[in-house]
């Protein structure tokens, strides 16, 4: 039986596991999972496990709210301690954290296979600490599961065909997840109902990028933008509790609704019934997509460049003028969403069977 240790430890991670372990589960694959702890707070982390019914962590690190370096290398030190007595036949990572590199580098280091879910992506911007990320767990993984054909063309524009890899095109599992959940999410999440927005227009916004929260600036403009949109339509802003704590600590005042992080249900809920997305969130972009919503991106640039070329989704960055002006070009857009993008939504199927067949 082949033997996987999984490394989550951010909302995304959960999302894609939860699709990812059922199908490891249906194969016969012997799963462990790392919980790394990144995302600390009960909203970001066990609330997901709990409404997604994603197998119960085996190790949860507990670290958080460290320096890159010191979060990196600490995972790094503790990964390495639990993979030596584990012996996993193959270790999987999902997407650009902190985790994710450290997983990868911990695994890769004692010879143990790494595969990468959301392998080839690529925003070209260096500055991005998710872009170091994906870009050094690519090049020491195994395995390389593609979302898309433009994740492939970036492995082979930067010479993958001559590294001991096997890349597939295997189609995006935040689709599975969307497709999986939603008819849950009707039925569980009562959010809507207590924002009381139920059959009311509103937009959806998310902020937690580094180059927004980092800069007072980029977070001020974004909010100022927000602000003058709420005079017109409701604004709903789910926060993590560290973007709050630099709003509050630089006297930036969002004069719509500031929300605690939801769980992955209540967010689809929002997903579905806003008018119009806001983020700097790699995952909620691609996310507004699959629920037939445009979206403005809140950086100059995005992994996911087909949903821009096909004019889902606008790149605005912090500048006030850009999204207030992409605000007015998206609010009554009216878009073919039918397009199949990110795979059919058996990506998570396609992932197991290839690890099964190992």
């Amino acid at each position: 039986m082949i033997k996987i240790v999984t490394i989550v430890g951010a909302r995304p991670q959960f999302v894609k596991a939860a699709v990812v372990s059922r199908a490891l589960g249906k194969e016969g694959i012997e799963e462990v999972i790392i919980h790394t702890g990144q995302h600390f707070d009960n909203n970001m982390s066990e609330v997901f496990f709990q409404e997604m019914q994603i197998p119960k962590p085996k190790y949860n690190l507990e670290i958080s709210n460290l320096s890159h370096g010191a979060m990196t290398g600490r995972m790094l030190e503790k990964i390495e301690e639990i993979l030596i007595p584990e012996k996993p036949d193959v270790l999987l990572v999902y997407g650009d954290t902190n985790s994710t590199l450290a997983g990868a580098l911990a695994a890769a280091k004692l010879n143990i296979r790494v595969a990468h879910i959301e392998a080839g992506l690529r925003s070209f911007n260096n500055k991005m600490p998710e872009e170091i990320n994906r870009i050094l767990t690519d090049r020491i993984s195994s395995i390389l599961f593609c979302p898309t054909l433009t994740a492939i063309e970036n492995l082979a524009n930067e010479g993958f065909a001559n590294f001991d890899c096997q890349i597939i095109n295997s189609g995006d599992v935040m689709q599975d997840a969307a497709m999986f959940y939603s008819e849950r999410s009707d039925e569980s999440s009562t959010l809507l109902k207590e924002l009381k927005l139920i059959q009311k227009p509103f937009i959806l916004a998310t902020i937690h990028r580094q180059e927004n929260t980092i800069d007072p600036q980029n977070l001020r403009n974004i909010i100022d933008a927000l602000n003058e949109i709420s005079l017109n339509i409701p604004v709903v802003l789910p926060l993590h509790p560290r973007t709050r704590n630099i709003l509050a600590q630089n006297d930036i005042t969002p004069m719509f609704d500031t929300i605690d992080p939801v769980g992955y249900l209540d967010m689809i809920q929002l997903i579905k019934n806003c008018s119009l997305v806001f983020t700097d969130s790699g995952g909620l972009q691609k996310e507004a997509f699959f629920f037939q919503k445009h979206c403005i991106t809140l950086r100059v640039e995005t992994e996911w460049t087909e949903l821009v070329d096909f004019g889902y989704n606008i790149l605005a960055g912090s500048d006030k003028p850009k999204i207030l002006a992409a605000y007015e070009q998206m609010r009554l857009k009216s878009s073919d969403f039918s397009r199949n993008l990110y795979g059919n939504g058996h990506a998570s199927e396609t992932i197991a069977k290839l690890l099964a067949n190992l």
